[in-house]
């Protein structure tokens, strides 16, 4: 995997990874590569969309290579995390959810 458009592309085709999540995450990503996702997983179907959510319940900004880092397991999220290198605002608990994205 590459850029984050193509992990977020991917985990729209499945979403088996989402379920069980039952929040909206916002991912804001820096970089060349980066963009804007959110990851709404509230409902019945969980998907994936490019933009901002009015009121995720944890938002996650990071750089586009450190992304691309943690999908690939080359970074840990809670290395980067204590690193500086990802930043949580909102609720906390709801981030360490997300390990099952990246797995």
């Amino acid at each position: 995997m590459t850029t984050p458009s193509e992990f977020f592309e991917q985990l729209a085709q499945d979403t088996s990874k989402m379920a069980g999540l039952n929040h909206v995450f916002q991912f804001d990503v820096t970089g060349d590569t980066g963009g804007q996702w959110y990851v709404d997983a509230s409902g019945d179907e969980p998907k994936i969309v490019q933009g901002t959510h009015d009121s995720p319940g944890c938002t996650l900004t990071l750089g586009d290579e450190d992304l691309i880092a943690i999908v690939d397991g080359t970074l840990n999220s809670q290395m980067a995390f204590m690193m500086g290198k990802l930043k949580v605002s909102g609720d906390m608990s709801l981030a360490l959810q997300l390990q099952k994205l990246f797995g």
